[in-house]
């Protein structure tokens, strides 16, 4: 049977999954990616083994997707995957060459994060501890206030076990990307909601899951549960078009560095591995401050 080049993905997958332990969602990102290149590669090329793939096919198959309309940032990602892809096989001696390295990734436009100003993020909050005490309002809180209190993703926070939080040292261990830990601060009005939350989970429920949250039925919070809840409180806001929990974690560093936190900083409590990916929240901090010039110098306008 002819080799074909799908059937080095399993492999390179499994390499992710055990050794590297990249998340289900950023292997379910690779996987979808190569087995769009193999596709292409076969309808077009045929079954030509991976040791006879070219940049010149590469090339082929992202002319392709820009004719299509695909975006340079999903691009970008579809050429990471290839990346991390063709290395692999270099590291296993698949293959001798890499065909990536003429391969230029296209120029992406900058995409400022969406985020909520501070006077409708107060607003939130005055209608979140108002609402009905339900156990679906309870957990709105808690996503809402542990998102912006803490700056985490949504993979974190629906991992976070009770034992996580250390409620003497006001502050809680998160496990990020890459299973790199890192440990947050938490304000002391966060910490009475955690300790009224697990209260009234421990009598509501007979039985319950290690995880922080928990659904109306005890059981572990899952992602689309958490999502939808969220987007339904931030739909009360007009000026924001987006509306999801990374809306949070936006307004988290963007508020900071707002308030002057130093990027370093911020860096680190986001869990960016370099600080690259922190410095598009300066944007937003150089605009405040250029509001407050326009707004205080007599020659500003």
């Amino acid at each position: 049977m002819p080799e074909r080049i799908v059937d080095h993905i399993e492999p390179f997958v499994s390499y992710l999954r055990f050794e590297k332990r990249y998340s289900r969602h950023t292997i379910t990102a690779y996987t979808t990616d190569l087995q769009e290149f193999c596709d292409f590669i076969e309808t077009v090329y045929g079954n030509a083994p991976l040791r006879e793939v070219s940049y010149t096919f590469i090339r082929s198959w992202l002319a392709r997707l820009m004719e299509q309309g695909i975006s340079s940032r999903s691009i970008n990602r579809k050429i990471s995957s290839l990346k991390s892809f063709f290395k692999y096989h270099i590291k296993m001696e698949t293959i001798g060459e890499n065909p990536m390295f003429k391969v230029i990734a296209p120029k992406a436009s900058k995409r400022l994060p969406a985020f909520i100003n501070e006077t409708d993020m107060k607003e939130l909050h005055t209608t979140l501890s108002q609402s009905t005490e339900d156990w679906k309002s309870l957990n709105a809180r808690m996503l809402i206030g542990l998102f912006y209190g803490t700056g985490m993703r949504l993979s974190e926070l629906i991992q976070l076990k009770g034992a996580q939080v250390d409620r003497s040292r006001k502050q809680v261990k998160v496990l990020g990307k890459g299973n790199k830990e890192r440990v947050l601060p938490l304000g002391p009005a966060l910490i009475d909601l955690v300790q009224e939350y697990e209260a009234l989970k421990r009598k509501q429920f007979a039985s319950l899951p290690d995880e922080l949250l928990v659904t109306e039925k005890g059981k572990k919070l899952y992602p689309k549960y958490a999502y939808l809840l969220v987007k339904q409180y931030l739909s009360a806001i007009p000026t924001l078009d987006k509306k999801s929990p990374h809306v949070l974690r936006h307004s988290f560093a963007t508020h900071l560095m707002n308030n002057g936190a130093e990027i370093n900083a911020v860096k680190e409590l986001l869990g960016h591995a370099s600080l690259a990916a922190t410095q598009v929240y300066t944007h937003n901090s150089i605009e405040k401050l250029k509001d407050e010039y326009r707004k205080a110098h007599p020659k500003a306008r």
